[in-house]
């Protein structure tokens, strides 16, 4: 098996989630980045023209706590303003760098701009894991994009999918899932939409802090996350235990358990359906609510000994037996 150790920055975050370890792939906050030890069955091969360094087969990428599997592994590096890479001891004929031929690469001079995840992407820590077929971190921008077939990200309460694409800016403390996006929780309770964009704040700042509140200092690809709100829009549909609510928009906020949904809202539990403009689903409680909103009706259909539907001011349905 061969091995590389890498001195770089690269990022992936764990979107969504109210609370979770982690999956930043960072360098930490010190003057000396955290190397990241890659390694692969079949070769590591250095391109000096190309600026590339290559894992091929079983390619595996680990830093701290995180840890990166695929079938290729390619990090693409430049040289740091005033310096220059060279081999101190040459290359093999085969391409594969050993210990100390790397030079500059892996002591400083050079620093990596991107590394792509080829195949069979699985990216894990201890707690939370995500899936996709190419996974490419922007170093410079703290950027991720997972893309390909059954892009998946699991945690310890939630489940995210998408059908195009998971972006996340550790910087940002943004996360978009692109493409029939959906959320399950672990009591079964759901919001999918076409976008779902997660805001959050790093674990220990403040209460109601902004997606920047982490703490001086902190480097934001190392930081725990916790979901502070959740943009859900077009075709935006929320399924509790009992009701399912749709419209155009939603936003969702974990500190609460509340979702509000506006545009053409309908509610409907079994037969019974109430339809306007603003709706709020309690995700904590099950209980969905048609609202009134200024110059719309609220409008009903409720079939007699049937369930209830969701509650409204201008209908108050009944309790369920």
């Amino acid at each position: 098996m061969r091995r590389l150790v890498l001195a770089c920055c690269a990022v992936m975050g764990t979107p969504f989630i109210a609370h979770a370890q982690s999956l930043g792939f960072g360098g930490g906050s010190g003057a000396t980045p955290v190397p990241i030890n890659i390694t692969s069955s079949n070769g590591i091969a250095w391109n000096q023209t190309a600026r590339t360094v290559t894992a091929m087969g079983d390619a595996k990428a680990v830093r701290g706590k995180v840890t990166v599997t695929s079938d290729q592994l390619v990090a693409h590096y430049h040289p740091k303003p005033g310096t220059a890479v060279a081999p101190k001891d040459g290359v093999p004929k085969d391409g594969a760098p050993q210990e100390g031929a790397l030079g500059g690469l892996d002591s400083g001079s050079s620093e990596i701009t991107q590394l792509d995840a080829i195949g069979h992407v699985h990216i894990f820590t201890a707690t939370d894991q995500a899936f996709g077929d190419l996974a490419v971190f922007h170093m410079a921008r703290h950027e991720l994009v997972l893309t390909g077939q059954h892009l998946k990200l699991i945690t310890p309460k939630d489940v995210v999918t998408a059908r195009d694409a998971i972006q996340y800016w550790s910087e940002e403390h943004k996360a978009v899932a692109i493409g029939d996006a959906l959320i399950v929780t672990d009591d079964h309770r759901s919001i999918a939409a076409d976008t779902l964009t997660g805001y959050f704040v790093a674990s220990g700042a403040a209460p109601g802090a902004a997606p920047s509140g982490a703490k001086p200092g902190a480097d934001p690809d190392d930081q725990a996350s916790k979901l502070r709100k959740v943009v859900a829009v077009g075709h935006v549909v929320v399924r509790t235990a009992t009701d399912i609510a749709t419209g155009d928009r939603g936003v969702y906020r974990p500190a609460t358990g509340i979702a509000i949904l506006t545009g053409d809202v309908h509610i409907t539990r079994g037969p019974n359906e109430l339809s306007g403009q603003k709706g709020q689903v309690n995700m904590k409680t099950g209980i969905a609510t048609l609202m009134a909103a200024p110059g719309h009706r609220v409008e009903g259909l409720i079939l007699p000994d049937s369930a209830p539907a969701a509650k409204s001011p201008h209908s108050p349905a009944k309790p369920a037996s």
